[in-house]
């Protein structure tokens, strides 16, 4: 049956930003599907009760503690990954996020933080994942949360929306090296209710303005992100690579604008 393809039973996934939003939607819809699921985040008790959803669906879970900023600990988590598992499949690089900031105040320091978290931790975690992959699984998928603000023009998010631009760019290139034994693609996130929409939710006048400027007139879920997510990694997907899929509510345009102080 076609819907025997969304399954991917026994597999082993790593997520990043698994503790809480997009990343443990992931996660728990990865185990609903059949994976066994690696949580990794900073924070050890949101990762831990992620873990423990996880395993309530059926499904082994091992939670650790992870800064994707530190090359380190990056290969600790490959490790203990294969170490634990003895295989890894499927790789999801969801941490990531900058806030805004005009330009003539973004530092140099800023903008290379940006750059940092956005891009060059998924890029170092998926160079130390792909090898593994083959090694011990024959292949495997990557797929890399990305953000409209990469492709849609925004005040205040030069930082952001420039590192998450890169983001795409180095999922389009890596999937062509990669293929056709590691897949790479990329979800190019709209507004979703997660705490970093927190403020826009919260805020009469800005939720209103959001909602009218989306066309499906709700923010997005992070179970929408979720099975995107569930798609791309599972063999529904086997013929798709290097792709950037926009999963936005519609959006064409930035649905609020932060202000900026005019020259």
């Amino acid at each position: 049956m076609i819907t025997d393809k969304f399954f991917i039973t026994d597999k082993v996934a790593i997520v990043t930003g698994a503790g809480k939003g997009i990343g443990k939607a992931i996660a728990l819809a990865f185990a609903e599907a059949g994976a066994d699921v690696v949580c990794a985040a900073r924070t050890m008790a949101d990762i831990e009760q992620t873990a423990i959803e996880v395993e309530e669906r059926g499904r082994r879970a091992l939670a650790i503690g992870t800064d994707v900023t530190d090359s380190q600990q990056l290969a600790n988590l490959v490790s203990r990954t294969v170490e634990h598992f003895g295989r890894l499949d499927i790789l999801i690089n969801t941490a990531g996020g900058t806030g805004p900031r005009a330009a003539l105040e973004t530092s140099t320091g800023f903008f290379r933080r940006a750059f940092e978290f956005n891009v060059l931790s998924a890029f170092e975690l998926t160079q130390l994942a792909v090898p593994r992959m083959v090694e011990t699984a024959g292949g495997g998928t990557i797929i890399n949360i990305s953000s409209r603000a990469s492709d849609m023009v925004q005040t205040a998010f030069v930082a952001y929306g420039a590192s998450k631009a890169a983001l795409n760019m180095m999922t389009r290139n890596m999937a062509m090296e990669f293929a056709p034994k590691v897949r790479v693609n990329a979800l190019s996130v709209g507004g979703v209710a997660t705490e970093s929409l927190e403020v826009v939710l919260t805020n009469d006048k800005l939720r209103e303005m959001f909602m009218r400027n989306t066309p499906m007139q709700r923010a997005g879920e992070p179970e929408d992100i979720a099975a995107a997510a569930l798609y791309l990694a599972s063999p529904a997907s086997s013929w798709v690579t290097g792709k950037v899929f926009q999963i936005d509510g519609g959006t064409e345009s930035p649905s609020i604008s932060v202000p900026v102080t005019p020259l």
